[in-house]
């Protein structure tokens, strides 16, 4: 059974990888080849991914009593390319001191 780091961890990292799949394949599909039903599916998952991975930081935060600017840079990184996955090392470090 995964504890609530290991569940925010795993939403953050299905989240950065959904947002590159719709910003790197995604979008060009729309774009170059005029597909727009990959940015319809891929967005529609990243979209639920994205609310888990709001719900999942407020409960994070509540259980392991973060501050609110740690909060903010995992929000903020949450919202840049690769953002995410650059913040999972610091959720490391988190649990190895927690």
């Amino acid at each position: 059974m995964l504890n609530t780091l290991n569940q925010f961890r795993l939403i953050s990292f299905l989240e950065g990888l959904s947002y590159i799949t719709l910003l790197f394949i995604a979008m060009p599909l729309k774009y170059f080849a005029h597909d727009p039903i990959a940015v319809k599916i891929v967005g529609m998952g990243h979209g639920i991914l994205f609310t888990l991975f709001i719900i999942f930081l407020a409960q994070s935060m509540k259980k392991h009593q973060w501050k609110t600017l740690f909060s903010m840079k995992l929000f903020i990184a949450s919202l840049l390319p690769f953002g995410t996955f650059f913040m999972d090392k610091k959720l490391k470090a988190y649990r190895v001191v927690a």
